[in-house]
C-alpha cells in the first residue's frame, strides 16, 4: 500500500475493529562516551570524526561495556516499575545495513536488564491508562545514511549514499510495551500520552536529552486491528522512527484507517515496516518485517554477562528523583490549580518550566502567566517548543523580580525577555544595554507631566474640575514621552497632585 491508500472513516474503524498497539521507544543515553568504546557521545560533528576501530567494527577490536550506561538502564527500569535482572547477557542481532559496520548490532534478546513493568499515563480528560512494559534492554545505535539526489531523501531515486558513523555505538535503551489493548477510539491519544509521559520521565531521570528532533528519542509504532469480539490479534505494521509527539498520534490514527480499509475490502494486511510522512500525515510501505528468528540472535562472545548486585540496585533506587506526575500533584496542591489549569500547563509543556521558575524565587501565578502567555507566543513565533526557547527559568524569575522591585514595568519586562531570547545576555545586562529601567525620579516625571498638561490644556482643565478619569490621557502622553519607562501608577498620582486632585 502507498501513501494514497484507501482510508476508512475513523468512526467506522473503531465501530468495527479493536486496535492493538505495541510501542518501541529508542532512547539515546547522554553518557560521555559510546556504549562499547571511548569515543565521544556528542550529537553532530564532522562526519566520521568520532569513530575508532571498535565502533567501526574493525578486525581485532574488542568492546568494553560503558558502566554509566548500565547504571542508566537500571534507573530507567526502576522508574518504570520493572524487575531488574540478577543476571543478563548481550546478544548479537545479525543483519546487514550499510550504516552498521559490524553487520550485527550488539543488543539484548531474551535476557534484558529490565522487564515486566508499567507506566501509568494521564489522558487529556484526566483518565489514567496503564501501559504495560515488556522490557527495557541495552543496545547500540547505528550510523546514519545520507541519500543524495532524488526528491524524498530516501534511498529510492537517490544518485548515491554517504555514511556517517559518528552515531554508531551510541548507547541506546529500547523500551518495549506489552500489547496495548482496550484503548478503543482513544488508541492514538494513548500512544501520544505514553510517549509524552516517557519523555518527561527520562528527562527527570537526567539520562537523555530526549530531543525527538535530533533522534535521541524516537518511536516505532506497531498497529494491528482485530474484528470486534475476536480474540486473536491481527497482522501488524510497524511505522519506524516517528520523531514527534504529534506524529505518533497521527501515525497510529492513519494506520488504523488504512488497515480498516484493507480488511473491509477483504484484503490482507502485510506485516511490514512503514515510513511516516510529516507533510501528509500518511505512511508508505518500507520492507517486509522480519521475525526474531531472522536475526539469528546468539550470545555476544566478547562481553561477559551483567550481574547487578542487589545492594547496588537498591542504592540506585534511592537516586530516583521526584517523578513528573508526583511533582504535578504537589504543584497542583501548592499553587491551587484546578484540574483543567493543570492539564493546560502539562499540554503546553510548561509545568516543569513554571516549577523551576518558582524554585528560582518567582511567585507561582507570575511564573505561570509568563510561560503560558508571552513566552508561549514567542515559542510559536520562533517555531520552537516552549522548552527550547533561549531563556532559562532562572532568567524568567529574575525578570519577574525586576518587575516586583519596580525596576521594570510589564511592558519593559517583555522587551528584556526579547533581549534575552535574542542572545543579548542576562536580564540585568539587557536592562543596562537597552536603557530600560523605569524612570523613578519624580522630578523627571513632573517635567514630562508639565509638558503633557501644557500640550493638553483642555484635558488639564477637566481634571482640575474633578473629572479625574481624564487623567488617563495625560498618563498616556507621559508614558509615550518616556518610551514606556515611567511607572504609570506613580505618574497618575503626580498628575492628580499637579491638578489639585491628589
Amino acid at each position: 500500500m502507498t501513501a494514497t491508500a484507501e482510508l476508512m472513516d475513523y468512526a467506522d474503524v473503531v465501530a468495527r475493529f479493536d486496535p492493538v498497539l505495541g510501542l518501541e521507544v529508542h532512547v539515546e543515553l547522554s553518557t560521555a562516551t559510546k556504549m562499547f568504546c571511548g569515543c565521544a557521545n556528542v550529537f553532530g560533528g564532522e562526519p566520521n570524526s568520532r569513530v575508532c576501530p571498535t565502533c567501526l567494527g574493525l578486525p581485532g577490536a574488542l568492546p568494553v561495556v560503558n558502566g554509566k550506561a548500565v547504571e542508566s538502564a537500571i534507573r530507567i527500569g526502576l522508574a518504570l516499575n520493572c524487575q531488574i535482572a540478577e543476571w543478563c547477557r548481550f546478544a548479537r542481532k545479525n543483519y546487514f545495513y550499510p550504516d552498521m559496520p559490524k553487520n550485527f548490532q550488539t543488543s539484548q534478546y531474551d535476557e534484558p536488564i529490565a522487564y515486566d513493568g508499567y507506566l501509568d499515563v494521564v489522558l487529556e480528560d484526566g483518565e489514567i491508562f496503564r501501559v504495560g512494559i515488556e522490557r527495557a534492554h541495552m543496545e547500540e545505535d547505528t550510523g546514519k545514511s545520507l541519500h543524495v539526489g532524488g526528491a524524498t531523501g530516501r534511498i529510492h531515486g537517490a544518485e548515491h549514499s554517504l555514511l556517517d558513523y559518528n552515531r554508531a555505538g551510541v548507547p541506546l535503551i529500547e523500551i518495549v510495551t506489552k500489547p496495548i489493548v482496550g484503548a478503543g477510539e482513544r488508541a492514538p491519544e494513548v500512544a501520544r500520552a505514553y510517549v509524552t509521559a516517557l519523555r518527561d520521565l527520562l528527562r527527570a531521570l537526567d539520562v537523555s536529552d530526549v530531543r525527538m528532533d535530533q533522534g535521541s528519542l524516537r518511536c516505532d509504532a506497531n498497529v494491528s486491528l482485530m474484528p470486534k469480539g475476536a480474540e486473536e490479534f491481527g497482522t501488524r505494521s510497524e511505522t519506524k522512527n516517528v520523531n514527534s509527539l504529534r506524529s505518533v498520534e497521527r501515525a497510529v490514527r492513519y494506520e488504523m484507517c488504512r488497515q480498516g480499509a484493507v480488511l473491509a475490502a477483504g484484503g490482507t494486511v502485510v506485516q511490514e515496516t512503514r515510513h511516516f510522512d510529516e507533510a501528509t500525515g500518511s505512511t508508505s510501505s518500507g520492507r517486509r518485517k522480519e521475525t526474531a528468528e531472522d536475526y539469528r540472535y546468539f550470545p555476544e562472545p566478547d562481553l561477559v554477562p551483567i550481574a547487578p548486585a542487589r545492594e547496588w540496585v537498591e542504592q540506585l533506587r534511592t537516586t530516583l528523583p521526584e517523578l513528573p506526575w508526583e511533582r504535578r500533584r504537589r504543584a497542583q496542591e501548592e499553587w491551587g490549580l484546578s484540574d483543567a489549569e493543570l492539564r493546560d500547563l502539562v499540554n503546553a509543556g510548561a509545568l516543569e518550566l513554571v516549577a523551576e521558575t518558582v524554585e528560582a524565587g518567582a511567585a507561582p501565578g507570575e511564573a505561570r502567566s509568563w510561560w503560558v502567555s508571552y513566552l508561549a507566543q514567542q515559542a510559536n513565533v520562533r517555531g520552537v517548543e516552549l522548552g527550547d526557547l533561549e531563556i532559562t527559568p532562572a532568567q524568567v524569575a529574575r525578570v519577574i523580580a525586576l518587575v516586583a522591585e519596580g525596576t521594570l514595568t510589564n511592558k519593559l519586562a517583555r522587551q528584556v525577555v526579547d533581549g534575552v531570547l535574542d542572545g543579548e545576555g542576562e536580564p540585568d545586562e539587557v536592562v543596562e544595554k537597552r536603557g530600560l529601567k523605569v524612570v523613578s525620579d519624580d522630578s523627571a516625571l513632573l517635567a514630562a507631566i508639565d509638558e503633557a498638561l501644557a500640550a493638553n490644556a483642555d484635558v488639564a482643565e477637566k481634571i482640575r474640575s474633578g473629572k479625574v478619569a481624564a487623567a488617563g490621557a495625560i498618563v498616556g502622553a507621559v508614558m509615550k514621552a518616556t518610551k514606556g519607562q515611567a511607572d504609570a501608577k506613580r505618574v497618575r498620582e503626580l498628575v492628580l497632585e499637579r491638578c489639585g486632585q491628589g
